[in-house]
């Protein structure tokens, strides 16, 4: 029998270093109980390349043109942070939820997605390739860890951000593949708002699974 999961609660990190913060992810999650309630964190963060687990060097990038390279525990290849990119992390015990990774993956897609569509913006999702598309363009990149159950990691939708970086990477480890941004599609709106806004969706979804 499922025990009800606590409400989550949302913080809220500003503009915080990836290695710290990932490092706080980890701690976190090693120390929780049966009975810790979930957490969404929204944060951004100083310029950075990340690869994950599987990450292929040959994906990029060649030089790191000032920027950090970091190898994480997360699912997925190369990916670029920065800010103007809202991340939200999700620290969530899907066990407890009765989720699987996929059906998470699915909820978080969702999420971007009804968020999208809020603004007139049609995302959709690509067979095989986790993350959310507008016109083919990737906007919003997904990687998680999953440690006994419980979750950390999340996705990164891009806002209103520097997108040049991501040219010197196969973003998400394809080759070619084209990044866009919520700005760029009409969208006024700012990381913070949008980040407010994608934490409400999540949550709602998680409560609805």
């Amino acid at each position: 029998m499922l025990v009800a999961a606590p409400p989550c609660i949302v913080r809220r990190l500003g503009l915080a270093a990836f290695q710290p913060t990932t490092d706080a992810m980890r701690g976190f999650t090693a120390a929780r109980d049966p009975e810790t309630a979930d957490e969404l964190w929204l944060v951004e963060h100083p310029p950075v390349y990340t690869l994950g687990v599987a990450a292929d060097r040959a994906h990029g990038p060649a030089g790191d043109g000032g920027i950090p390279v970091l190898r994480c525990e997360r699912g997925g290849d190369v990916t670029y942070h920065g800010p103007g990119q809202i991340v939200l992390y999700t620290l969530v015990d899907l066990v407890r939820r009765g989720l699987r990774v996929r059906e998470f993956v699915g909820l978080l897609e969702q999420s971007v997605i009804d968020l999208l569509a809020e603004h007139a913006v049609t995302g959709e999702r690509k067979p095989g390739a986790p993350g959310v598309y507008v016109a083919g363009a990737k906007i919003a990149a997904l990687g998680l860890r999953v440690s006994r159950g419980r979750c950390y990691h999340g996705l990164a939708l891009n806002v209103d951000m520097d997108l040049s970086p991501f040219a010197a990477i196969d973003p998400c480890g394809d080759p070619g593949l084209q990044v866009t941004q919520t700005r760029d599609l009409g969208i006024a709106a700012a990381a913070g708002e949008l980040g407010e806004r994608l934490a409400a969706l999540l949550t709602r979804r998680l409560d609805d699974a």
